[in-house]
């Protein structure tokens, strides 16, 4: 395949990367505009609000955010008094957040209105469509997680060589 036959637009990945922004930024409006959150913010408060008590370390793991943008987004939402920090009684040396009470109160208020953002983005998609749209998810996440793998065991084959 030449260059010129290569369109980065027909291009999966780029695809899909496109449509992640457009999805995230039609989201975000919600909680951008009124309620003053980075996206950053809004991950970790939405993390908070199902799995706290936790670190910001596995925090950063399930919203699939960097250390820097984890803890800025934390620094933030400590400072706004959304989130509230505690030592933890297995482990003196850590820190576990949750959501103070005005911070799950905030998250009960956004959780609707991102719900009807989300309604609104799928509205376009049949029942049948949302049901095909979540295997492929399913199926492409899991065929990149043998890739990534597959990938890792090349890489450590090459370095026992």
């Amino acid at each position: 395949m030449s260059n010129k036959q290569f369109a980065l637009s027909h291009f999966f990945p780029y695809q899909l990367t496109r449509l992640q922004a457009l999805v995230s930024q039609s989201i975000a409006q919600v909680y951008q505009g009124e309620f003053d959150l980075s996206r950053q913010q809004w991950r970790v408060l939405a993390i908070l609000a199902t799995h706290a008590p936790i670190n910001a370390k596995s925090i950063g793991t399930l919203a699939d955010l960097e250390k820097m943008p984890t803890s800025r987004a934390i620094k933030g939402l400590l400072a706004q008094q959304l989130i509230i920090r505690v030592n933890s009684q297995t482990d003196k040396r850590a820190q576990l957040l949750s959501l103070s009470a005005q911070g799950d109160l905030l998250f009960k208020q956004l959780v609707p209105l991102v719900s009807q953002q989300e309604e609104a983005l799928l509205s376009v998609l049949s029942t049948q469509e949302k049901q095909c749209l979540a295997t492929v998810f399913e199926k492409l996440a899991k065929q990149s997680e043998k890739i990534l793998l597959g990938d890792e065991m090349l890489i450590k084959d090459k370095e026992r060589k």
